[in-house]
């Protein structure tokens, strides 16, 4: 009986799944989160954006973790900054600001 030598074989597939999910599934959420926070670090007064719940709304106050929107006339809410889904495509100041930003 001759001595077997140790398979890489099953390690080497399983270093190559983790690397194809890290590029294609990882890296891009990280990326996408990342632009995300700095969108919401740049929120201003008069900012037009829309909630993850799908409420459309115009900022009038930021605060630390809160921003408080107007969504009709004599309506207001307050909602926290991460459920700000982003910028309303129609405003025109958003193209600006995300211009800004570096993006």
């Amino acid at each position: 009986m001759t001595p077997q030598p140790p398979t890489f074989g099953p390690f080497i597939v399983m270093g190559l799944i983790f690397f194809i999910f890290y590029f294609l599934i990882i890296k891009p959420q990280r990326q996408k989160e990342a632009e995300h926070q700095k969108m919401l670090k740049a929120l201003d007064k008069n900012d037009e954006v829309v909630t993850i719940g799908g409420i459309y709304g115009t900022i009038i106050n930021v605060k630390d973790n809160s921003v408080v929107l107007r969504i009709a006339d004599n309506v207001k809410i307050e909602v926290q900054k991460n459920a700000i889904a982003g910028l309303r495509k129609t405003d025109i100041h958003a193209e600006e600001k995300l211009a800004n930003t570096g993006r």
